[in-house]
């Protein structure tokens, strides 16, 4: 199964889309770039606005290019990771925007000063660098691979042309004109996985109904939306979502620059506030039907075939070599595969007639011949790594691009490349957009040069945008999957989400605990949760809860061992 070439249209819809979002950034950029508040902070943006920008900024090219793939492999368990987000907008609508707006903050991290002290706030915002630069890269990479694969590209040089069309599309616009094109990317990126997700139901078999691909996924455990497993080993189950995934969306929504950016340009409080609440509502909805293309896509290869490794170019590479063990595994796995083929069609055949035996028997036959297939794809994998030790097996993230290139009508394949690119594009531009602002306004503007003029501190924001997007692309030319990328941007946050969130918690909550105890308490729980992920195998989810619980612990066993201390004195 191989990839056509893009045709004319194709590159024209494609690139048309990206050259119309950097023009639509540099226009909007004209009265947005004057002075500091106008580059940095925006304003007076209107709920709708403000809610499309927060999902733009979440819903990267990653959310479209490896949630598919992620369903197709594990089905929609993934879903379980957003369960507490709509809760954690409730309880920052009534307790941490307003605080932002009382204080008319350009960074969350100003907050952490006025409340504890200098240091707090630098800790709290290098962290935030740290994880949300190397975030930065992987949201460059993921655009980067789709391109390479359907081009023929080279990845390095892909990574270098997409991040460097971010960098310019960032630095022409300021927090305004990103927010403003991030809601026509919106739009646009929803009707083009709508027009997909309907294409691909089209090219069912005839015969072949929605709730036939239902029952063929079902069957193969991929709709498996809500599990209440206890383990903490199980990474998406109900509880680690509506707890650990509570606790990222808090940290998330609420200490990460690149969304307070977003929100903190609402005309009034109650903007805002609408603007989260409308996030908080459609978000889970939205990433339920991303996978649910993915379990579609899982049910439509029953009747496709497949290749044994997913990366197709890596694939053809290698079978040149003549390895002997992966073309014996590509054997076997055709022949799983045919054999599935022919279980899918009995399975539906029997459905139609209502005989529960025969459709009993053809489940039966589509999970054995699916495990012989599963098989045959680690030797196959392995056969791969042997050969050429560089390339990445993990290939989950080709899955819908592999759709996209190889059933998708003229036209309809540049507009999802766009799609993606656009999210890419949309995502990344926020990365960077914050990433600036935090080191002009926590680190430059208030450590090194406090007092110069507004112009002065716009050139800087904007060269440390081109700074950051510089280390975003070696990032991206670096980056290694770690289950597919989507995980890898969730768990890498998870690192550090729970500190930060920690901190500011005691912040709001717990007004007698000082500075010195806060500081002490994150520097101690962010070593021991990067100590669990190096040395356990507990789920990333729970990294939130015992960072930001063991903050709260600490800090308030310190200050009661100061206060006693003090007593004792």
């Amino acid at each position: 199964m191989s990839s056509p070439a893009l045709s004319s249209f194709d590159w024209a819809v494609m690139a048309g889309t990206i050259a119309l979002i950097v023009v639509y950034g540099v226009y909007k950029t004209r009265s947005a770039s004057k002075d500091l508040a106008g580059y940095l902070r925006g304003g007076d943006m209107r709920w709708y606005t403000i809610g499309l920008s927060v999902m733009a900024t979440q819903a990267s090219a990653i959310t479209f290019l490896s949630t598919p793939g992620q369903a197709y492999e594990d089905g929609m368990r993934f879903v379980q990771f957003y369960f507490g987000l709509p809760i954690a907008m409730v309880i920052l609508c009534a307790r941490i925007v307003p605080v932002f707006h009382k204080l008319n903050v350009y960074t969350a991290y100003e907050y952490l000063e006025s409340r504890f002290d200098l240091r707090t706030r630098l800790l709290t915002a290098l962290l935030f660098l740290l994880q949300r630069g190397f975030s930065a890269g992987v949201t460059i990479y993921a655009p980067s691979i789709i391109l390479s694969s359907a081009l023929g590209w080279p990845l390095n040089l892909t990574n270098v042309v997409v991040g460097v069309i971010v960098i310019v599309y960032t630095v022409s616009g300021g927090t305004r004109a990103v927010s403003q094109t991030q809601k026509h990317q919106m739009i646009v990126i929803m009707g083009g996985m709508i027009a997909a997700f309907v294409y691909m139901l089209s090219r069912l078999p005839e015969g072949v109904a929605f709730g036939d691909a239902l029952d063929i996924a079902g069957a193969a455990g991929r709709v498996n939306p809500v599990g209440f497993e206890l383990d903490p080993k199980t990474r998406y189950t109900f509880w680690s979502g509506i707890t650990g995934g509570l606790f990222v969306a808090l940290a998330y929504f609420g200490t990460d620059q690149s969304q307070v950016q977003r929100y903190i340009t609402g005309g009034s409080l109650s903007q805002s506030r609408l603007g989260l609440l409308f996030n908080g509502l459609l978000k889970v909805p939205m990433q339920a039907f991303i996978l649910l293309i993915g379990v579609v896509l899982f049910s439509f290869y029953h009747f496709h075939p497949t290749p044994v490794f997913w990366n197709q170019p890596a694939l053809a590479r290698l079978k040149a070599k003549g390895s002997v063990a992966l073309l014996d595994a590509e054997t076997s796995y055709q022949n799983a595969e045919r054999e599935r083929r022919a279980a899918a069609r009995a399975l539906v055949a029997a459905r139609d007639r209502g005989d529960t035996s025969a459709a009993a028997a053809a489940r039966r036959r589509l999970v054995e011949h699916g495990a012989a297939m599963k098989a045959a794809r680690v030797a196959a994998k392995a056969a791969i790594k042997r050969a050429d030790p560089r390339t990445e097996t993990e290939d989950a993230d080709y899955i819908f691009i592999a759709f996209v290139m190889g059933f998708l009508p003229r036209g309809l394949i540049g507009l999802l490349l766009a799609v993606i690119l656009s999210a890419a594009m949309s995502s990344t531009a926020s990365e960077l957009n914050a990433l600036g602002t935090t080191t002009v306004v926590d680190f430059y503007k208030r450590v090194f040069r406090k007092d110069r003029d507004d112009k002065h501190y716009v050139l800087a924001s904007k060269f440390f945008i081109v700074m950051w997007g510089v280390l975003a692309i070696l990032f991206a030319t670096l980056a290694a999957l770690v289950d597919n990328l989507i995980q890898a941007v969730n768990i890498l946050g998870s690192i550090f989400y729970g500190t930060v969130l920690g901190v500011f918690l005691v912040g709001m909550f717990l007004k007698h605990v000082r500075a010195t105890p806060v500081f002490v308490a994150a520097i101690i729980s962010q070593l021991v949760v990067v100590a669990v992920f190096l040395l356990s195998d507990v789920g990333f989810l729970w990294y939130n809860v015992i960072g930001c619980g063991l903050v709260v612990a600490v800090a308030l066993a310190l200050q009661g061992a100061m206060r006693s201390g003090a007593r004792a004195s």
